[in-house]
């Protein structure tokens, strides 16, 4: 069976940004969540120009950067929106690319358990945006429960391990302090998290491009 993805558009050459190397940022359209400050609101938006493409399309359009990938250790970031929604999708392009490329996922994990145990078996490496641990802050962030997020870590952390998660936790000015992301931060330590990245939010405007194909 053969799937396909909602491109919204990418971004090319990042580099320490998503991980290791040079990689391409490849947005899908959709998510659960309605973050207050989101980045990327357009993944919202149904007037939003969306392609759908199978991997065979998605891997015709990045591997133009094949070179670049291949010689930094770098590859091609799901992120959206929730790329998670379409774990199947992944799996079916990491196929398609070996492993050539890394594969990345930033993901928020409130996606049913099924997604989170397929990626764990395709993705190199998982960029867990927490938000808060506190439900409360959370779902006054998000407008969802945080519930299956956490239930969902500690299963990736079982299935891929420590090393291959990154968990990152913002302070949110106007809905957590910066107490509250200490809270998190020594809670996602019981839990067995190796790596966490703590940061602040700013709002700031994406640049994605237009998807269309190389030449």
């Amino acid at each position: 069976m053969h799937y396909s993805f909602p491109l919204m558009g990418l971004s090319r050459h990042r580099l320490g940004t998503d991980g290791q190397g040079v990689t391409t940022l490849v947005a899908a359209w959709g998510c659960p969540l309605r973050c207050r400050m989101c980045l990327n609101h357009r993944c919202w938006d149904r007037d939003v120009p969306v392609r759908e493409v199978t991997a065979d399309e998605l891997y015709r359009i990045t591997k133009v950067d094949d070179l670049y990938f291949q010689a930094t250790h770098g590859g091609v970031t799901f992120g959206g929106g929730e790329p998670l929604q379409h774990a199947e999708f992944m799996e079916e392009f990491r196929q398609i690319v070996g492993t050539r490329w890394k594969v990345l996922a930033e993901t928020s994990l409130n996606v049913p358990e099924e997604k989170v145990k397929t990626a764990s078996r395709c993705v190199d490496e998982f960029m867990v945006d927490i938000k808060d641990m506190n439900p409360d802050i959370y779902r006054s962030y998000t407008g969802m429960d945080n519930h299956r997020t956490i239930s969902n870590l500690q299963k990736l952390l079982q299935r891929a391990g420590g090393d291959r998660v990154l968990v990152r936790v913002p302070y949110i000015p106007g809905y957590n302090s910066e107490e509250d992301v200490y809270k998190s931060v020594q809670q996602l330590k019981t839990m067995g998290v190796e790596r966490i990245d703590v940061f602040v939010y700013r709002q700031i405007k994406t640049s994605l491009s237009a998807v269309t194909d190389p030449q």
